[in-house]
């Protein structure tokens, strides 16, 4: 397996039910590409990766605020359509016609897009990758008109429509006349089209008084349709302007579909910008659909959220989540009552931070996200009363995978920790996992409803308690999270409101820490605890058995933003130097610097263009390729302005030289 790919781990992507997150983003895209980019998106390791698609997002943010939706369409069948056109074939007129349509819609998209260069962001330059090939459109949309080829597409086939119209009145004329001449032999006094052919009904017993082809007959034979010799001499002129029609319409269609074969990469470069525009916008969207905001994203390991939410929770009821991890403390354990909000706390934490590395905005506040090479989960329903040694089984299973991958970079959650078993056995269970994930250094956020637990985070150093509130009075739970303190038991509590008698109470407590046999497992537990734990040369062993497996590890590892030191923008790119343009990562050469808005001019093998200089990156430095007293004008101006400029340096001229203008 790919170390890039390693990353992703689908159960826990599915139990953080980030899957869902995917089909939201899904529902607001157009694009049937951008779609499958969106089914695909995956974490990345890169902190500048991450860090760049945020930005975006956050710009899509702001043009969809700004400025609106972006009028981005499914660009249907334009692949098929290009197929058709450079084999030779020639498209039919609704399909010209769905490109015109579709190249409008481009139009559309790169003035929206121009709009938002208002705003000083780099998606708005998008623009210039798109061309809506004005040319052309125009002449399909002056061809082509309601689905055909529209009369005055040529002064031909404008002259052959008129000679059909007047042939067909003609043969009109002609049949009505013969049926106004022989009235007592028709059946019906008017035409009819039998075949093609137009026909006069003519009783069976005259049908030799009306010279013609018989076509038809009616259902009875009573009646025949007989074409007239004089119709059907005109019919036969009527059949070649048809086929001069036909041929004319044909020439024509094949004309533009030529047109449009000639600019296939203009439009496949097209439908690639709309694509990755519609993916943008997609998690813009997406991003205000949730009240989004763009995370800090670190490789300190440490993360801080502000008022976090879950983002598939509605925000009405959603209660805000105050979190805060690392920097000393890698393991939080929470406890607290059932329903108390214990799981939705720690996913809230896990899919924010699964999201922020896939370049989404995070339902909080404000949030300070470290990276992470693995988000891990074990996470079960908890609530099943039918539990038994399979479940048990299968939950162990997952914590032994999960602490076979974890390392200091990862992040993993575990609910309900060590549930599932005798809750003896599970504690002790439960801390050995507890102290696994301490010596692994990763950070790690646990469920859990044993008291020794409680008391393990309180002792142990960089481990927390954190505790979910509950209301006493209503016997509601608050769903706050309070880190720093222990969860306390409220069952006593909670049945002696419920109405439990209080000699029944006095039992209870009695059997849980007052009898012998309470007594004795509860000393039996804390020696057991207390020679785990306390013993240091075997946790000093432990731990260096522990980073021999470490270093044998395959975990991939976060890529750090390299520290850049910026320089003026007017010495970001010298002229002459070579530059790769992206996304479609072509080379130009600089041909005039930085100005104070952050654009440059860049010669392309075809054109001159202006774009922002964040989409611009080095590729070979002038000095690199040219003398020190390189003379670009070379490069960048025509001969004819080079030679009128070197007369004007030798003597006066009226001679004037013309910059060319994009």
């Amino acid at each position: 397996m790919k170390r890039e790919t390693y990353f992703y781990e689908t159960a826990s992507a599915r139990m953080l039910e980030f899957d869902k997150i995917i089909e939201q983003l899904k529902e607001l895209a157009y694009t049937e590409k951008a779609k499958e980019q969106i089914k695909s998106l995956r974490p990345s390791l890169s902190e500048t990766e991450v860090k760049s698609w945020l930005r975006q997002t956050s710009e899509a943010v702001l043009m969809l605020e700004k400025c609106g939706t972006p009028p981005v369409t499914a660009q249907e069948d334009m692949g098929e359509m290009l197929q058709i056109a450079e084999k030779g074939g020639c498209l039919t007129a609704e399909q010209l016609e769905k490109f015109a349509i579709n190249l409008t819609a481009v139009k559309r998209l790169k003035d929206y897009l121009c709009r938002g260069k208002a705003y000083d962001i780099g998606l708005p330059y998008y623009e210039e990758n798109l061309d809506s090939l004005e040319e052309i459109r125009t002449e399909i949309t002056e061809k082509i008109r309601s689905g055909r080829v529209d009369d005055y597409a040529s002064k031909l086939l404008k002259s052959l429509r008129e000679g059909i119209d007047r042939t067909k009145a003609k043969m009109q004329e002609k049949a009505e006349s013969i049926i106004r001449a022989n009235k007592e032999c028709m059946s019906d006094s008017f035409t009819t089209t039998r075949n093609g052919h137009l026909c006069v009904p003519v009783k069976k017993e005259y049908k030799f008084r009306i010279s013609g082809s018989v076509i038809d007959k009616s259902s009875t034979g009573n009646t025949l349709f007989i074409e007239p010799t004089s119709v059907a001499k005109l019919y036969e002129e009527l059949q070649l302007l048809l086929l001069d029609e036909e041929n004319e319409e044909r020439r024509i269609l094949y004309t533009l579909t030529a047109m449009l074969a000639d600019e296939k990469e203009v439009v496949e470069g097209n439908n690639r910008t709309i694509e990755k525009v519609d993916f943008l916008f997609a998690k813009g969207k997406l991003s205000l659909r949730y009240a989004g905001t763009e995370p800090q994203m670190n490789t300190k390991r440490y993360i801080r959220l502000a008022n976090g939410r879950h983002p598939l929770m509605d925000k009405a009821v959603n209660v805000p989540l105050q979190f805060e991890i690392g920097r000393g403390v890698n393991g939080v354990i929470i406890t607290g009552p059932n329903t108390g909000g214990k799981t939705v706390a720690i996913k809230t934490v896990a899919l924010n931070a699964l999201m922020a590395q896939c370049g989404l905005h995070v339902a909080c506040e404000s949030a300070d996200i470290c990276m992470n090479n693995l988000i891990l989960c074990d996470i079960g329903d908890g609530q099943n009363l039918a539990e038994n040694l399979s479940t048990f089984s299968a939950h162990i299973t997952n914590v032994l995978a999960i602490l076979d991958k974890a390392d200091e970079e990862s992040l993993v959650i575990m609910d309900e920790l060590g549930s599932g078993t005798d809750p003896t056995e599970g504690m002790g269970i439960a801390i050995a996992i507890l102290q696994e994930l301490k010596n692994l250094g990763c950070l790690y956020l646990v469920t859990t409803h044993y008291p020794e637990i409680k008391t393990y985070a309180e002792k142990e150093e960089g481990v927390v308690n954190a505790r979910m509130t509950f209301d006493k009075e209503s016997l509601k739970p608050l769903y706050q999270l309070v880190i720093g303190e222990a969860g306390e038991s409220c069952a006593f509590y909670i049945a002696r409101k419920l109405g439990m008698p209080l000699k029944m109470l006095k039992r209870a407590e009695q059997a849980a820490y007052g009898s012998a046999y309470g007594a004795a497992n509860a000393n039996l537990r804390g020696v057991a605890v207390t020679m785990e734990f306390q013993d240091g040369d075997e946790d000093a062993a432990e731990a260096k058995a522990a980073g021999r497996n470490r270093e044998n590890r395959k975990s991939p590892h976060v890529k750090k933003q390299k520290t850049v030191t910026n320089k003026p923008l007017s010495e970001k790119f010298k002229l002459g130097d070579s530059v790769m343009v992206y996304p479609d990562k072509k080379i130009g050469i600089v041909c005039e610097p930085v100005n104070e808005k952050g654009v440059l001019r860049v010669q392309m093998p075809d054109k001159k263009i202006y774009i922002n200089h964040k989409r611009v990156k080095l590729h070979v430095a002038a000095e690199e390729l040219y003398p020190e007293d390189y003379d670009f004008s070379i490069i960048f101006e025509t001969v004819e302005n080079r030679k009128k400029r070197h007369d004007m340096e030798r003597k006066y001229t009226e001679e004037m030289i013309y910059h060319e203008e994009q």
